[in-house]
């Protein structure tokens, strides 16, 4: 099996209507990669030691330097180590989507159902005032824009949460998926 390896700065993203990628996922995915050292306590040296590997080796790979890359297998150790869900995040947002991170205990599934509709009615709430304050002068600038934005991103990610927990609360497990369909 070969390895795959992410060169994130010589990748062109092909840019069309079924492929929303932005050109900034490449710094997205590195950025994920600086975030993760950095919250590693000891930075650079503790966690490249922790990898087993040199500063200098793991400084190749991520400024992808004498033709190396950062592993999909590193990656996701960087992200274990470093207890931080960033280079999830940074894939997911590079695919045009976003990670859904659900809470580990489900004893009372019910209760999270329902925090979660409470939260997505909180952001609607929030995205109404919003909408209203922008559109009172008939034009929406790019600040209002921002923000209407914002809270579609929430509103949309609360959404997703609220299914995958829902599914994950009342679908049988299907394949080890823990209820993901």
């Amino acid at each position: 099996m070969s390895e795959i390896i992410f060169h994130v700065a010589s990748v062109a993203w092909p840019r069309d209507e079924n492929n929303h990628q932005e050109e900034g996922s490449v710094v997205k995915i590195k950025k994920s990669y600086l975030g993760m050292i950095k919250a590693f306590p000891g930075g650079w040296d503790a966690i490249a030691a922790a990898l087993g590997m040199s500063r200098n080796g793991l400084e190749n790979r991520v400024y992808e330097r004498k033709g190396q890359g950062v592993t999909v297998d590193t990656a996701l150790q960087l992200q274990a180590f470093s207890a931080t869900t960033l280079f999830a995040e940074a894939v997911a947002a590079s695919s045009g989507g976003a990670f859904v991170k659900l809470p580990a205990d489900m004893s009372d599934g019910n209760e999270v159902l329902a925090k979660k509709f409470r939260d997505i009615y909180v952001r609607l709430g929030t995205f109404a005032a919003h909408f209203e304050e922008a559109t009172a002068d008939d034009v929406i600038d790019a600040r209002e824009r921002a923000y209407l934005d914002a809270d579609m991103d929430g509103l949309q990610r609360a959404l997703s949460e609220l299914m995958a927990l829902t599914i994950r609360v009342y679908c049988e497990a299907d394949g080890g998926q823990d209820g993901a369909a």
